[in-house]
């Protein structure tokens, strides 16, 4: 049974302060309709712009994932849609009130609990997932980073961390192999920094939202107690010691990997900018903001591609035609060598599908590039043409007393050479309703799954003149 895609039953809000900014923000998650996806919107502004949740739309990767559209950004969106994503929720239209998403404690806890609070609802339409077919990677050798996707019959993810000059963190490592133990075992886990990264951030005019409540603090080299008490100073926060662990004792941790595990919790966020649910395992060592990203350009390059070829017609060679070469004469009044459709293999309320075997017969190939025969680019678009014809014909009563005549062409394009061998399959569809005798057309022209040709086509029906 397919799965549907789910949004929320309710709206729902977290509030908290912006981990860089240090502004005062409120979140709220929404239902929203069947292929919406993730967007957030800046209600806080007057335009109250939103930015799609996709990997193109990443300005900034640094301590944080940044949406950006024009001037308009939201930063630090990676645990909302970790959240999301891991309870399986599809659309969601997220309000943020300021130019970030709340930091709350540095995990995504507070996000699963308010997506449980408001519920998740079911909808009609079928989940679309992508489905990891083949090994996809991706790497920064010089980094040591490197992300791998393997084909796999759900999400799973492995996680690998090392840092070279802490003896803290030179090796974790974190797994996760399904989303419904992400609430168990991954949601809770806090982002985490080095004691000795606190000071240049804030410098750098970063983490003023920051609060050592809302992270782990890692102390990998000694420090004397007066930098300790001089940076808890800087922070408003009582005074410290450092743990064994080499983790401050103002928290405790949630698991001995939870630095890990939270790397983990950023990929599955990140990830979500590839715009649908993964299915396959996910192998990353020493991710980060900037490679999740990158990793999801890549996913999402490579759905789009197969979007592409999701819409070649199929020829089954062995199936037999709607219409065969008699058939078609009695729509046409084009004869050979000008008859340039041998069968018609389907038909739609909006489109036609046909086919033009390609062979050293044709007797355009003598004049034409005779040492090395290509098909006119002109003869591609006729057959277009009378593949529209056909299928405009099939609209009107009494089609044999009917010719149709192409008055216009646009946005021709011609993309790769046809020659003999090749079998031409030629894909019209109707742009807009057919009315008053006109149609518009557009047409694509494939061998195998890529494109030869394509263009638009505009055709009026008129009636034949009787003797």
């Amino acid at each position: 049974m397919a799965e549907k895609q789910c949004t929320l039953k309710e709206a729902v809000s977290v509030s908290g302060t912006g981990l860089h900014t240090g502004a005062q923000v409120t979140l709220t998650l929404n239902p929203a309709p069947e292929n919406h996806g993730f967007k957030f919107k800046r209600v806080d502004l007057e335009e109250q712009l939103v930015i799609d949740a996709v990997a193109e739309n990443v300005s900034y990767t640094e301590r944080g994932t940044v949406l950006t559209k024009g001037e308009v950004k939201i930063s630090t969106i990676e645990h909302c849609l970790s959240a999301l994503t891991a309870l399986g929720v599809d659309n969601c239209l997220i309000e943020v009130n300021g130019p970030e998403a709340p930091i709350l404690d540095g995990s995504a806890k507070f996000y699963v609990e308010a997506i449980n609070k408001a519920g998740i609802e079911e909808q009609a339409t079928e989940r679309k997932y992508f489905v990891v077919k083949e090994k996809m990677v991706f790497e920064v050798p010089e980094k040591g980073i490197k992300i791998i996707a393997l084909p796999d019959d759900e999400f799973s993810c492995d996680v690998k961390i090392s840092f070279d000059n802490s003896k803290v963190l030179a090796n974790q490592y974190a797994t996760l192999e399904s989303l419904k133990d992400y609430e168990e075992e991954v949601s809770a886990c806090r982002t985490f920094v080095f004691l000795h990264e606190l000071e240049p951030l804030l410098k750098n005019n970063l983490i003023k939202g920051g609060d050592l409540d809302n992270a782990i603090i890692i102390v990998d080299h000694e420090v004397a107690q007066e930098e300790m008490d001089r940076l808890a100073d800087l922070f408003n926060k009582p005074h410290m010691e450092v743990k064994p662990t080499g983790v401050l004792n103002n928290l405790e941790l949630e698991f001995d990997n939870e630095p890990a595990r939270h790397k983990l919790l950023d990929v599955i966020g990140d990830l979500a900018l590839c715009g649908y649910p993964i299915k396959g395992r996910i192998i990353a060592t020493r991710p980060g903001h900037m490679a999740n990203v990158e990793f999801a350009k890549i996913l999402r390059k490579e759905m789009k591609k197969r979007i592409l070829k999701d819409d070649v017609p199929v020829y089954d060679p062995c199936k037999e035609p709607l219409f065969d070469i008699n058939d078609i004469k009695k729509f046409l009044p084009h004869r050979p060598p000008f008859l340039l459709i041998d069968k018609v293999i389907e038909m739609g309320e909006n489109h036609v599908v046909g086919i033009k075997n390609v062979t050293m017969n044709e007797p355009f190939f003598v004049g034409h590039f005779p040492e090395e025969p290509v098909m006119p680019a002109v003869l591609q678009l006729e057959a277009m043409a009378q593949m529209g014809g056909i299928y405009i014909l099939n609209l009107v009563d009494e089609p044999e007393l009917y010719s149709t005549y192409f008055i216009k062409i646009d946005n021709v394009k011609m993309r790769k050479k046809v020659v003999p061998g090749d079998t031409l399959i030629f894909k019209l569809e109707l742009i807009s309703p057919f009315r008053r005798g006109m149609a518009n057309m557009k047409g694509t022209a494939y061998v195998g799954d890529t494109i030869v040709s394509e263009g638009e086509f505009m055709a009026q029906v008129v009636k034949n003149k009787t003797k």
